[in-house]
């Protein structure tokens, strides 16, 4: 699997929200390696020969190198690890080829690093150059939502700023993975599945830190459908707060045993899903018997 197609998978930032366990850390990952596989680093080639007819939709025309000297200055900056140095490739990259295709990639490249030594400021900061040069790129619009979804805060001053740019990110990122990855094969349905189920989870969350607990039970419910083929143990639990938060603590209690059961590599989300458990049970096991008061 080439680096393209791995920037979704592995993209899950660390939560801030009280009770929640490490997200954004994890999530680019998968991502990441999705995204490489479906645009390979071979396509990146110095004419249109190099393109392969068997491609999606979506990277039918892939991006190309003018020269043979802009190829391999790209090859190169791109084969570097570190956040900062990859960083400061693609800047002398973009100086040098100021209109070159490519320069894109190498941001992305940034940005990924960036957010697998956890570093959202510096994350940020590569997906506005990304969205910059290409402003439907799902993927820097659903690490944007994920970041600022994870680091959003009651004593926020720019809260409301966030808000907006969480919503607006989330569900462009999800309208431009439907457009940009329609073709239903297995890799690219899953890559825009994982997108969609991210930029939806960042939302979820979004909602359950500014109290929209109904809200956030939808759009983390279709987080986990979306994500069946890569599930993730995070979503599942902001989901059991949400269901918790509106006393739906039969479907809350289903909800945190499949984040259990996706939890053993985090050993915070597994200690926070258990305390969530044994309080859920708890009410199970109560007079009640956790009756939800509203509909399921």
């Amino acid at each position: 699997m080439s680096s393209a197609y791995i920037e979704v998978a592995g993209a899950r930032s660390t939560a801030r929200f009280p009770g929640c366990g490490p997200i954004f850390a994890k999530i680019a990952l998968g991502l990441a390696a999705l995204f490489f596989s479906i645009v390979p680093a071979s396509a990146w080639g110095a004419s249109a020969t190099t393109q392969s007819v068997s491609q999606p939709d979506s990277v039918a025309r892939r991006p190309l190198a003018r020269s043979e000297q802009e190829r391999a200055d790209f090859n190169a900056a791109y084969a570097l690890t570190g956040a900062a140095r990859e960083e400061a490739a693609a800047i002398d990259f973009s100086n040098r080829y100021p209109t070159s295709e490519l320069r894109r990639y190498l941001y992305s490249s940034a940005m990924l690093q960036y957010q697998k030594e956890n570093n959202p400021a510096k994350m940020l900061a590569m997906s506005e150059r990304v969205l910059a040069l290409d402003p439907d790129n799902p993927l820097a619009l659903v690490l944007t939502a994920t970041a600022m979804a994870d680091s959003l805060g009651d004593h926020d001053r720019d809260k409301d700023k966030k808000v907006s740019t969480i919503k607006h990110s989330a569900s462009h990122a999800i309208q431009a993975a439907e457009a940009g990855y329609s073709e239903p094969s297995g890799g690219v349905a899953v890559y825009r599945a994982t997108l969609q189920s991210m930029a939806y989870s960042a939302l979820g969350i979004m909602k359950l830190k500014t109290g929209d607990d109904a809200g956030a039970e939808k759009d983390l419910k279709m987080a986990t459908e979306l994500a069946k083929f890569r599930p993730d143990g995070h979503t599942w639990y902001h989901l059991a707060l949400a269901q918790d938060h509106r006393k739906k603590y039969a479907a809350a209690l289903s909800s945190v045993e499949q984040a259990l059961q996706l939890a053993s590599s985090d050993p915070e989300l597994q200690k926070l899903a258990e305390v969530e458990h044994e309080r859920l049970a708890g009410l199970a096991r109560g007079p009640r018997n956790g009756s939800p008061t509203g509909p399921q």
